[in-house]
């Protein structure tokens, strides 16, 4: 027995005889299958064992090597379905499992999204006042089952009372005031404080929005638990709390996190994709579909979000799924009907008047103001962020959340447009001023003696409550820019899409006004003449609020596509398409002038996410040979070679480097390559090895070749094969080849690492983190902000 207490066992090659060394034990195979490595002994490998295939934590996947084993499996399947009825059925409920999985990922998306949009009217109204009635009733639920509510005041009824009336009976006065702002404070502060709580003790990845870690995913970076079962549970909980709490955020980024967390769960049903990360992949980038679907009811939109701002590898068939889950996700939101309309949104309006030409203008001004909105965002919120992780700021978050909630809800509740939940702002900007409306946003002064029909209401001049509401738009606009900077990236669930629509909702609006005010002034001018009559309903506010909210929502994401369908489908305003696409275009336009990054691509750039964004473009002069490993200073690539390297050699090798693999050469002398192995799959290689076959030992030799190793004399140490886990066909380029072809080679291939070779001899390799350093490099950017593999 050796060191290692494992038991020896040769054979002589002379007289092919069984001999065993002292301390050895049999394991039952003849000499030829020793000799042709057909025994159990050497080629145990050939066999499937535990862990092979799979990546360790901060790795990212390699995207040929998945495609090619769901190939294989697929190709197994196909000729199995072939030999009984009962492999044809399997093989049926195989290949839909897929669909299955899209049809269980948009009911629970659904429903967690209809739970999510209840609890938050609940929790928010709960900040104001209590339902006597039912305490779980919002304040727009509590007075829908009143008789006594008359049209004037449809929002007081007896059964709706605020905190200030329940507890001292006295709804006005100063006292009364003071003891509303009072709980408004606490209760905004409480919730704040249970969300970061829940986080930060329970699930530390459930903060944020979570769009940038998706598509990091979606590009091929492991990051395990960021999609987990108590990922799910927090951020579903922490969301409703953080949204209630009044801070400067939306919910519909975070449902994208929790739809590819209902995906990942699903995933885990199913073996075929459970067991490969690529197709793991495909569903995630369909729930990352239904997630913006139940978020804006805008089921298009889903699939054209995944499509052209979130997903990396987006085939044919994953657009078809893409297209189910999300209709899914919708029906169920439809039939859970959380906003009470029998709409899948808040936001629908209908317009009654066309846009004319000349309003182009004021809508692409709305564009530029989306942009610069945009850039000046992203700027602030990266220098915060950037702040908050290199100062004491960080190690306090708890803090800095109730700070932020504590201010914001000073400053939001003396604003009625400030005080109430950022969706119900944002509504009453997207709506038209008809005879029913009782906003002050609607308080023009009318003409008695104007006929005119109930639905048709034309310009008027403005009355005190409209120029009043335009002041407090305005103190509003600027607390939400300021305030949705620091609030975006703190350690609770925050979306972005609703503070951004806001900012251009409020924008539009007094935009709008001030258009519609002007043309009814001035309709002589040349610029209304054609199209302005007086008592005629020329202009639509809202729909100016529609536009500057689609700018917004376009200069900080740098969505085009997908947000102008998003857009129409939240509003059913399919008539607008040219505004949006106008102020879109021009938004993105403007906000590219400061930066090619949006807000998600820049905070992955912030946290050192290895991302190959397919947008950027690469025109540097440079060669494979000036970024590929090792450098002219460094020590020599680290290889293995075809059939000279001990287990002990491995094992050393592997203990003493952390590379994701190695190179595999003929001989160290002529380095001509025959193929690449990885660290993992070497490491549980020679540990099942240790555990399962007798006579491997330190000394053994590996050996990667076809043939069958030969042991040279009686008593050798029993080799050890290792074909099986050998990439006989890496990814190669030569030393000249331009770094443009080998960025954009990593980018479609979704590559790990490539090897440099020079007529078939190994030269180097280049990593994905060499790509991206070299590019931040040329880019005079940080290459060691580049943190993971």
């Amino acid at each position: 027995m050796d060191g290692d207490g494992k038991h020896e066992f040769h054979y002589n090659k002379k007289n092919c005889i069984l001999s065993l060394c002292p301390g050895a034990s049999s394991t039952g195979a003849t000499p030829s299958e020793e000799m042709n490595g057909t025994g159990n002994l050497m080629d145990f490998l050939d066999e499937p064992f535990p862990d092979v295939g799979t990546y360790e934590d901060f790795h990212t996947i390699d995207w040929l090597r998945e495609k090619s084993r769901d190939t294989d499996r697929h190709r197994k399947i196909t000729t199995k379905s072939k030999e009984s009825y009962w492999e044809l059925i399997k093989s049926l409920l195989d290949a839909w499992s897929g669909w299955v999985v899209m049809l269980l990922i948009g009911m629970l998306t659904g429903t967690l999204a209809g739970v999510i949009d209840l609890a938050v009217d609940w929790m928010t109204d709960l900040k104001e006042g209590v339902c006597l009635s039912a305490f779980y009733y919002s304040h727009e639920q509590c007075c829908w089952t009143s008789n006594e509510t008359t049209f004037d005041d449809r929002d007081k009824c007896p059964q709706w009372q605020k905190w200030a009336e329940l507890m001292t009976g006295h709804s006005e006065g100063a006292g009364a005031y003071v003891l509303n702002y009072f709980l408004y404070v606490l209760w905004a502060l409480l919730f704040s404080f249970l969300a970061v709580s829940l986080v930060r003790v329970f699930a530390p990845y459930a903060c944020g929005s979570g769009i940038p870690e998706i598509k990091t995913i979606l590009s091929g970076f492991i990051i395990r638990g960021y999609l987990g079962k108590w990922t799910l549970l927090i951020k579903t909980v922490t969301l409703v709390l953080a949204v209630s709490s009044g801070l400067s955020l939306g919910k519909e980024g975070p449902l994208v996190h929790v739809a590819c967390c209902c995906g990942n769960l699903f995933c885990s049903l199913f073996s075929k994709y459970s067991k490969n990360e690529g197709k793991r992949r495909e569903v995630l980038s369909a729930a990352a579909a239904a997630g913006v679907s139940v978020a804006f009811g805008a089921p298009i939109g889903g699939v054209l979000f995944s499509l052209e701002e979130v997903s990396y590898y987006f085939p044919l068939k994953t657009l078809w799924r893409s297209f189910f889950a999300a209709l899914v996700a919708a029906f169920t939101l439809r039939a859970i009907n959380p906003f009470g309309n029998s709409r899948l949104v808040l936001f629908y309006v209908e317009y009654h008047t066309p846009w004319y030409m000349a309003e182009l203008v004021p809508f692409i001004l709305l564009g530029v103001f989306g942009g610069l909105w945009g850039a000046l965002f992203i700027r602030g919120n990266i220098a915060w962020c950037r702040r908050r992780k290199t100062t004491l700021l960080g190690k306090y978050p708890v803090l800095e959340v109730i700070v932020i909630t504590g201010i914001t809800a000073v400053l939001a509740f003396p604003n009625p447009y400030t005080r109430r939940s950022t969706s119900e702002l944002i509504s009453e900007l997207f709506n038209d001023c008809g005879a029913l409306e009782s906003s002050q946003l609607c308080d023009y002064v009318n003409n008695p003696n104007m006929s005119r029909p109930v639905d048709d209401i034309p310009d008027r001049p403005a009355g005190p409550g409209v120029y009043s509401a335009l002041w407090q738009l305005a103190l509003a606009l600027i607390f939400k820019i300021v305030i949705t900077i620091f609030t975006f990236g703190m350690k609770i669930p925050s979306g972005l899409f609703i503070p951004s629509m806001a900012v251009g909702a409020i924008a539009g609006r007094i935009v709008g006004i001030a258009v519609e005010q002007m043309a009814y002034h001035h309709h002589d001018w040349i610029i209304f003449k054609n199209w302005c009559r007086p008592g005629a309903d020329c202009v639509t506010p809202g729909l100016y609020a529609m536009v500057g909210a689609a700018a917004c929502l376009g200069g900080v994401t740098r969505m085009t596509v997908s947000l102008v369908v998003i857009m129409f489908e939240l509003t059913g305003g399919l008539e607008y398409i040219v505004p949006l696409m106008a102020a879109a275009v021009t938004s993105k336009w403007v906000a590219d002038a400061f930066g090619k990054e949006g807000i998600y691509e820049s905070h992955i750039q912030l946290n050192g996410y290895p991302y190959l964004d397919v947008r950027d473009e690469f025109t540097h002069r440079t060669l494979a040979t000036d970024v590929m490993r090792p450098r002219r200073s460094e020590p020599p690539l680290a290889v293995l070679t075809q059939d000279s390297t001990t287990v002990e050699d491995v094992e050393t090798l592997i203990k003493d480097t952390d590379y994701n693999g190695f190179p595999v050469v003929v001989s160290r002398e002529s380095e001509r390559l025959i193929g690449f192995v990885q660290r993992r799959e070497l490491t549980v290689a020679i540990k099942t090895a240790r555990q399962k076959q007798d006579g491997v030992v330190s000394s053994s030799v590996v050996y990667f070749t076809e043939d069958n190793p030969q042991v040279a004399e009686a008593c050798d140490p029993q080799p050890l094969k290792l074909r099986r886990i050998l990439n006989l066909s890496p990814f190669t380029v030569t030393d000249h080849t331009p770094m443009e072809t080998v960025v954009d080679i990593f980018r479609k291939l979704g590559l790990r690492q490539c090897l440099v070779t020079r007529s078939g001899r190994l030269l180097g390799i280049i990593t994905k983190k060499d790509v991206l350093r070299h590019m931040a490099q040329m880019m005079n950017q940080d290459p060691e902000s580049i943190m993971f593999n």
